[in-house]
């Protein structure tokens, strides 16, 4: 939803409720983790408001701890956090697993994918970033679909049931590409928000990712 228009927010909102899009993806930046600050506390209460559809939070914060019981207060379906924003991080899954909501766990692209093992036993999810976290409309990085081949392989020689959630860079180019090496979930924004019918967008996106 980073890519929508906040000028008409609630209209947006309405527009993925009527869409074959699964869940709503919100990145929270503060500044500090990421070059950019986005949106908090009022926003999300319009989500919660208004959203039909679960809601996946998006810290890209650091000390994310500090915030987890503020952000459960929005009911979201995933709270992720990036493995690379805390010293407390298992501590940090553990908290967000206790209030009854999935643990999603982020990975930038320069982060080794290997670094996730001793966690997959505790998250739901992982983020594996397609572009450095920041802003919307970037290129999508190409070493990510190796990335993800990887992590691919790494799940499942763990036996883990963790999801795959491939966030940045995902448009009709890619997608299927995505789809067929092993991701579970993929996020779209920019690619959605700019087509002259988002709807479309999203259902050929869905089509494209399915076959």
């Amino acid at each position: 939803m980073l890519s929508s228009d906040f000028g008409r927010l609630v209209k947006e909102i309405e527009l993925i409720n009527d869409s074959s899009a699964d869940w709503f993806h919100l990145d929270v930046m503060d500044g500090v983790f990421v070059p950019n600050i986005t949106f908090g506390s009022p926003v999300l209460e319009i989500f919660k408001k208004f959203s039909k559809k679960p809601l996946d939070i998006h810290l890209m914060i650091v000390e994310p701890e500090k915030f987890i019981d503020k952000f459960s207060n929005y009911k979201p379906q995933t709270l992720t956090i990036h493995i690379e924003a805390t010293k407390n991080l298992k501590s940090s899954l553990n908290k967000i697993k206790k209030l009854n909501i999935k643990a999603g766990l982020a990975i930038n692209p320069d982060t080794p994918v290997l670094d996730l093992e001793p966690y997959l036993d505790e998250i739901d999810m992982v983020c594996l970033m397609g572009v450095f976290p920041g802003f919307s409309g970037q290129k999508f990085i190409k070493s990510t679909t190796q990335r993800l081949k990887e992590l691919r392989k790494l799940i499942d020689k763990n036996k883990s049931n963790t999801l795959i959630q491939i966030d940045g860079g995902v448009d009709l180019s890619n997608i299927k590409e995505l789809a067929s090496a092993g991701a579970d979930i993929l996020v779209s924004g920019s690619c959605i928000f700019s087509s002259e019918n988002p709807n479309s967008m999203i259902d050929s996106l869905k089509v494209e990712s399915s076959t």
